[in-house]
């Protein structure tokens, strides 16, 4: 919603929006992540959305890509995995580690991206120690993840991945496992892709956005591990899911039952994930391992 305010300033010269960015931040944004004066990112107040649109339905209307583009199929799949007993005990740790850390603190936006952060690691396989050490823990999304290549039975498979553990782990896997990653790192590793010179193409969905054309090389995407940003799982899914592709697009995610996984893909789910959508879910989530702890 932030970026409205130059493309509605060129429509109407501040008419609608306000003449200044600053003025247009001010009437229906809140600071969210700072440092000091440096604010990283702003939040609407309540009920601004609502304002906004008001304000600008008159000149604008909002539609989604399905209903004026030919788009192909698409099939989300959930595939389940349950960790061993000794990664379940790290996760139960750290979660327990949390809550004394918080020691009553509110949970804010910047700390619950820190707290979901640790567990989405954990989630996923391996975690980052204090000295910044890769701590591997379980192999069972790893596992998963060579089901999905075994089952497309050669055909090619985007892979998006969180952490630079996950790359790591991933692409010692493959090679063990006699099969070739590549990472996209420019605009000759997407040539090759979409000649179907790529069989497994990983990438980080930050570094998927807008204008990235793959649909050309394939319709598989796992996600080995999940985003809490709804715009970066979008437009990731886009990058296959588009004009242009020919078959059905299948999108697999590898999910750690009984951790944030299942906070997270139920919340990218609803299509409607914010800020307050996550802050809900790291405090019921927490709030059950804190009375789980009590009771021991």
């Amino acid at each position: 919603m932030i970026d409205l305010w130059p493309q509605l300033y060129l429509l109407d010269g501040g008419q609608r929006l306000g003449r200044t960015i600053t003025g247009y931040r001010e009437q229906y944004f809140v600071p969210g992540d700072r440092n000091q004066h440096i604010v990283y990112n702003w939040n609407l107040k309540e009920g601004a959305e609502d304002a906004i649109h008001n304000k600008i339905s008159d000149i604008c209307i909002s539609m989604m890509a399905k209903d004026y583009l030919d788009l192909p199929e698409r099939i989300d799949n959930k595939i389940y995995i349950d960790l061993p007993k000794s990664a379940k005990d790290k996760y139960k740790e750290l979660e327990k580690d949390l809550i004394i850390q918080l020691d009553g603190e509110d949970i804010t936006a910047t700390n619950a991206a820190v707290l979901t952060g640790k567990l989405l690691q954990i989630a996923n396989g391996a975690i980052y120690s204090e000295d910044h050490e890769v701590v591997e823990i379980h192999e069972e999304k790893l596992n998963a993840l060579l089901d999905i290549i075994e089952a497309a039975n050669g055909k090619p498979v985007l892979v998006f991945y969180s952490f630079k553990h996950d790359l790591s782990r991933i692409m010692k896997t493959l090679k063990d496992n006699k099969l070739k990653g590549q990472v996209l790192e420019g605009q000759d590793d997407i040539k090759k892709w979409n000649n179907e010179d790529i069989s497994i193409l990983l990438l980080h969905p930050a570094s998927a956005g807008h204008g990235l054309n793959l649909q050309y090389g394939g319709n598989i995407v796992v996600w080995f591990g999940l985003p809490w940003s709804l715009e970066l799982y979008q437009q990731a899914n886009a990058r296959l899911h588009r004009q242009g592709q020919k078959e059905t697009v299948i999108i697999h995610h590898i999910i750690a039952r009984n951790t944030v996984d299942e906070d997270v893909i139920k919340a990218l789910s609803s299509k409607e994930i914010n800020q307050n959508i996550l802050l809900e879910a790291v405090k019921a989530r927490l709030k059950i391992a804190s009375v789980q702890c009590e009771q021991k």
